[in-house]
């Protein structure tokens, strides 16, 4: 469990998504922190946008390159977790990637 080290924005790390319900992300996947620090760092829970291996064509789907791999940021599956559902951290996204997941939050959420 992640819950005791100091979890950053654009860390990526394991998290179980067990139970699901319905058409929630199920399984223990890779996923991406999204929450500022501020809220990290005092908060039991983090906001994450899951990693699946399932490309689909949509505007909130981001494909990327995380520790040599592909894998599609699936933004429609943004939730906020405990850290007690995040295992080993995997990767820190790299400054470009960073720019493409905020650029995709915004279009989400302002546009």
């Amino acid at each position: 469990m992640a819950s005791n080290k100091e979890i950053k924005r654009f860390d990526v790390y394991w998290a179980t998504f067990d139970p699901a319900i319905s058409s929630e992300i199920q399984k223990t996947r890779p996923c991406i922190i999204v929450s500022p620090d501020i809220m990290n760092n005092v908060l039991n829970t983090v906001m994450v946008v899951p990693l699946t291996k399932t490309f689909i064509d949509w505007p909130f789907r981001l494909i990327m390159s995380i520790d040599g791999k592909q894998s599609s940021a699936a933004f429609d599956q943004l939730r906020s977790v405990s850290k007690e559902r995040l295992g080993k951290k995997v990767a820190v996204l790299e400054e470009k990637q960073q720019e493409h997941i905020l650029d995709t939050l915004q279009a989400i959420f302002v546009r």
